[in-house]
């Protein structure tokens, strides 16, 4: 399965970055950009052509990014190109456009993924509705039975299981969690739960167990895919904003986040549910991908997207300099983020 899922992986990670750099490409050559280079994947060069249009298109060694070369992404840097033809002469609103549009891109792919594996497979309920509670475990202990639904985990609301998984790996106040039950008659109780602690032999470490399971009615249709996709947006964009914040809070530790070796793996171990493991697995890399771009952080499309609008409010452009150095120095810190996500991931293959 190891060439199986070293493909799979390289394919994943090839279309999200395929289509994100597609986004700022497509705008960038429609506003009139003069475009250097299409490059998915990052280091040592392995295929190039030139197009008609004089464009290098590339395919780079490490399947982690890829990039768009634009004449004049920040200042005018070659006296052989028009002036009309750098991006920091073009309008405001063109600019900003090409600097989302990868942004947009993944989104999109992200909603269609999740509608066409809907389609297919069913589009399963975001319910958080308990199904069975596990005997002599802290949920059941604390008489919460099959039918109560989860309605709020430490004071914070919830409608979703995505929300309230994330919620439940938080840390917490002395491990004990308030969780908020809506019964079946509608009253509502809410319990201090303090998780089982338990050794997964599967993940070779220890885990937290509440004991008791959601089960997703499935529902067909065109109608239930279409609501399906738009709502797993929803609910992913709210996990990934609460997992963010929560990370700079210092309530989600850093180990709890994976890097492309984690990506990896969770490609290889998924392989076995098949095509729709993929196709779902594709569409939450994307979206996630998409979310992180799109924040206010220097090297990041939104840091640039930022930038811009500082921009408009000052009605009059930052300084070149300080913001390639600002940039600089985001990707480096981000480098270093990711060195140290890879190695948190490595220790995790060895334990």
């Amino acid at each position: 399965m190891t060439l199986l899922s070293i493909l799979a992986f390289i394919l994943i990670l090839g279309v999200i970055v395929l289509v994100h750099e597609f986004g700022h490409f497509i705008w960038a050559k429609k506003f009139g950009v003069h475009i250097y280079e299409f490059s998915i994947g990052m280091g040592p060069v392995l295929f190039t052509d030139e197009g008609k249009d004089k464009i290098k298109y590339r395919i780079r060694m490490l399947p982690i990014g890829g990039f768009v070369q634009m004449a004049g992404e920040v200042y005018e840097d070659d006296e052989k190109i028009d002036k009309k033809k750098f991006m920091c002469n073009k309008p405001w609103h063109q600019r900003l456009i090409i600097i989302v549009a990868g942004v947009i891109n993944n989104f999109i792919l992200a909603i269609l993924l999740l509608f066409l594996y809907a389609i297919i497979w069913g589009s399963p309920t975001d319910s958080t509705i308990i199904t069975k509670v596990e005997k002599d475990y802290p949920m059941e202990q604390a008489g919460i039975k099959a039918g109560d639904k989860i309605i709020g985990v430490n004071g914070k609301k919830v409608t979703s299981w995505d929300k309230t998984q994330i919620l439940l790996l938080l840390k917490s106040k002395d491990n004990t969690y308030e969780i908020k039950i809506e019964h079946k008659d509608k009253t509502t109780d809410t319990y201090k739960i303090k998780p089982k602690k338990e050794y997964d032999k599967e993940l070779k470490s220890n885990r937290y167990v509440f004991g008791f399971i959601i089960k997703q009615k499935v529902n067909k249709g065109f109608i239930s895919s279409l609501k399906y996709a738009f709502v797993k947006f929803a609910s992913i964009m709210d996990t990934m904003w609460l997992t963010i914040k929560n990370l700079v809070t210092g309530q989600l530790s850093f180990k709890n986040i994976s890097g492309p070796v984690g990506v990896y793996q969770v490609v290889n171990s998924g392989l076995a549910a098949g095509i729709s493991y993929l196709i779902y697995i594709t569409a939450f890399l994307s979206l996630n991908v998409g979310f992180i771009n799109i924040l206010p952080l220097p090297a990041f499309d939104g840091g640039r997207a930022f930038f811009m609008l500082i921009e408009k409010i000052r009605r009059k452009p930052i300084n070149s300099k300080i913001e390639n150095t600002v940039h600089a120095i985001g990707f480096i810190l981000l480098l270093i983020l990711m060195l140290f996500i890879t190695w948190q991931d490595i220790l995790r293959l060895f334990k």
